[in-house]
């Protein structure tokens, strides 16, 4: 029986997504990881349902989310950038 080789399966995931998924914004680029470390999704699932902003700051981290904080986002543009992300990494976070 051949063995699963976690860091040829990881290889392939990262040369077909890349190590982040990146959004525009008002001119501005943003990115997303597109996998998740055991701690990130450890402190995601410690987070209140309905706190975006920690969701986003866990994900953007704090000085690419502080640069999203000056924008003028609303929480339907905030549902398109986490449905776009979740339908290409796989990653279906903020999904109720």
């Amino acid at each position: 029986m051949a063995r699963f080789d976690v860091n040829a399966a990881r290889a392939q995931r990262l040369e077909a997504l890349g190590r982040t998924w990146s959004f525009e914004l008002d001119d501005e680029s943003f990115t997303l990881p597109t996998e998740l470390t055991r701690g990130t999704a450890k402190a995601l699932r410690e987070l209140d349902d309905n706190d975006v902003d920690g969701l986003l700051g866990l994900l953007m981290g704090e000085q690419q989310f502080a640069r999203f904080e000056r924008h003028e986002v609303t929480m339907q543009d905030i549902a398109a950038i986490l449905e776009a992300y979740g339908k290409e990494t796989g990653l279906g976070l903020g999904e109720g």
